[in-house]
């Protein structure tokens, strides 16, 4: 390949070759703009050993600029991912959790949710729809469990969070018969707390919000059929070698009154809400359990826009409030903010005090 031709590739790797399949990132897009400015060759043309070709090491270095390149233009989620950008750029999806997040999301337009688009104005709107935004991490073998087991085991942990958070029908306050399904039946405290949180009033000690999204179908109702989610699992070998799986998920619940206004200034409220809930999956060889359910280890809730009143056993989103929130500013949260732990400082498996705070954005 002579000079020319090799110029004239690196030329259209940079720039754009036409009809490629991917238009460049605004990312991409800028770097280019800064290597077309520069005169001259690229810099790494003159990066060279004496007694050397010039040609093999400059084709080298800026063949490795054409590629990085090249690789910000077709894959600009993977390299999202990998770098833990949590800001999204262009408004694009944002590549699935792979780690703790850093920091928060970054700041949105002020924009008021509609019945159309409910997730307006949220970082919410870059996030997954429902079970989607589940990460779930590459199985190993650990434990009593070799790979596929694993394997099995986040998967059914990935459902019991899907039975608990986004089924429809326990959204619209019915039983969460497939969320008990996966319970070790024979783990008596839960089992109790099963018992007395569905079937009675709820209590602070009793209350069903604490593993299970409710909403009070007479008084809320659901805006679409979408719940957007983020988070993910993780696992590390438990007591007795058993197979601990921690779900850390937010999921957010964009609800309107069931009785209200169906036009399109109908009031939209999100109930957010983070989960972290930690699964044993026990050695039946150590453990009375039985195939195929979890043993729960702890259960921690952190909930805004759900009511603040006592323990009803449902979300209640304050409608026609909205301009009544107090600015307590000496407790304040964002909701969105995945980089902090749940506040369990009070001691309690719930939200602590942070499900009455201030949100500083909904």
């Amino acid at each position: 390949m002579s000079d020319e031709e090799w110029e004239r590739f690196l030329r259209e790797s940079v720039a754009g070759a036409p009809g490629a399949p991917v238009e460049p990132s605004a990312r991409a897009r800028e770097v280019g703009r800064r290597l077309r400015e520069r005169p001259g060759q690229p810099e790494g043309w003159r990066s060279y050993s004496p007694g050397r070709p010039r040609r093999k090491t400059g084709w080298y270095v800026a063949g490795l600029a054409a590629v990085a390149l090249l690789a910000v233009a077709l894959f600009p989620q993977q390299l999202v991912g990998w770098l833990g950008d949590e800001g999204g750029q262009d408004g694009k999806p944002l590549a699935a959790e792979s780690q703790s997040p850093r920091q928060a999301p970054g700041a949105e337009p002020a924009l008021r949710p509609t019945l159309a688009e409910p997730f307006r104005g949220s970082p919410a709107a870059r996030w997954a729809d429902g079970a989607a935004g589940i990460a779930v991490p590459e199985a190993k073998a650990t434990g009593w469990m070799d790979a596929a087991q694993v394997e099995q085991a986040l998967q059914q942990s990935r459902e019991f969070m899907v039975a608990a958070g986004l089924d429809s029908r326990v959204l619209r306050g019915e039983r969460p018969t497939k969320a008990i399904a996966l319970l070790n039946p024979h783990q008596k405290d839960v089992q109790e707390y099963l018992r007395s949180a569905l079937s009675s009033a709820a209590t602070p000690e009793a209350d069903p919000l604490r593993l299970f999204s409710r909403f009070r179908p007479e008084r809320a109702r659901l805006v679409g059929d979408v719940v957007k989610t983020r988070g993910r699992l993780t696992y590390r070998e438990g007591k007795r070698g058993a197979v601990e799986v921690t779900a850390d998920v937010t999921f957010v619940y964009p609800v309107t009154q069931a009785a209200g206004n169906a036009g399109p200034d109908a009031e939209v409220i999100r109930t957010i809400v983070r989960r972290k809930v930690v699964m044993s999956w026990d050695n039946p060889a150590k453990v009375i359990t039985e195939p195929g359910t979890l043993s729960l280890v702890s259960y921690a809730l952190d909930m805004t826009n759900g009511g603040c009143a006592g323990p009803t056993g449902y979300f209640e989103p304050p409608f026609g409030t909205a301009e009544k929130q107090s600015a307590d500013t000496a407790h304040q949260v964002d909701p969105y903010d995945r980089s902090k732990p749940i506040d369990t400082s009070d001691g309690t498996t719930t939200a602590g005090n942070n499900d009455c705070a201030t949100a500083t954005r909904s």
